[in-house]
Parts: C-alpha cells; structure tokens; sequence
C-alpha cells in the first residue's frame, strides 16, 4: 500500500501518518506521537475502565476509526490493545497501520477480499499469516486473504478483553 494512501487517513482517532522513510534499507512509517497510555496498560492497571460505561466510550472511538479506515478502503490487520491508546484528554488514537491493507476500490463496501498490493507486498499476500494470533480472525489465523470483517473480530476480541479483563483465547476458535 502506497503510504499516501496511509497518509489521507485524517481522522480524530487514528494516529496521523505523515509518510514512509527508508533508512538503510528499512522501511519506516513516520507517525503523529500520541502521549498517553495503550489500551493494554489501561486494561492491565484496571484504572478507569471499571464502569461498562467508559468501557463503551472507548469502543465507540475504536469504531468510529476502524468505520472511517474501511471507508477509505484500508483494512488495519493488527488491531489489539497495544495499538490503540488514550490520551490525558480521553481521546482514543488507533496507532501501527504498519501491516494495513488495501482493499480493492471496486469491493471496498463488499466483504470480498482483495488482493491489492501493500507496504510490504511480498510479505502479507495470502498464506502468509501477520498479525497478533489472539486477536486474529480464523480466517487471517490459516494464511488466508482477509477484509474488514478481520478488524471487526480483533474489534470484539479487544472489547472482550475490555470487559473481562482477560486477553482472548485462541484456542477458542
């Protein structure tokens, strides 16, 4: 995926991306800082996340982002709670779109896959398996292509561990 496709993602709840540096032969993507602590460390620390209630609210901006990448034809792949933080204001910021996806334009409001190249083409066609195995959907777990209904499934599993607590298992699938 080109980086200015990663680059147009100009949304409240996603991290900026400014662009794509090669140093050395290593790709790198450029992001906004975002102060604050992961979604993990706030799970972890059992801080404000105690009331169903703020546990919504955090949900809801993880949505509103994931909503607005689909929109655009991006898909994330490695959504969990260390990719996702909090600001001191309460802001939810989904960071590392470093393993995204595009979708193809022509499918992307379809749940079809694509095959469309990416930042590390060789790296993530199908059968090539990324991303974090507890929040990875079955179908992304076998190697296979994958579309936004992986992030929806990483969304519930990062939900799951939101309310219970406990991370998800992936044994369970």
């Amino acid at each position: 995926m080109k980086a200015q496709v990663l680059a147009s993602l100009n949304h409240p709840n996603i991290a900026s991306i400014y662009g794509l540096e090669d140093s050395t032969g290593v790709l790198a993507l450029v992001m906004e800082l975002v102060e604050g602590a992961t979604l993990g460390e706030r799970i972890a620390g059992r801080s404000d996340l105690n009331h169903v209630h703020d546990t919504l609210v955090v949900a809801k901006q993880i949505a509103e982002a994931l909503e607005y990448a689909h929109e655009r034809g991006v898909i994330h792949r490695d959504l969990k709670p260390a990719n996702v933080k909090i600001t001191p204001e309460g802001t939810v910021k989904v960071l590392d779109f470093g393993l995204a996806k595009a979708l193809d334009t022509n499918t992307c409001l379809s749940p079809k896959s694509s095959d469309s190249p990416t930042l590390t083409a060789a790296a993530t066609q199908a059968g090539v398996i990324l991303g974090t195995a507890a929040y990875m959907s079955p179908e992304q777990a076998r190697g296979k292509a994958v579309d936004r209904r992986a992030d929806i499934w990483a969304f519930g599993c990062v939900l799951y561990e939101m309310l219970t607590r406990k991370p998800p298992s992936a044994e369970r699938r």
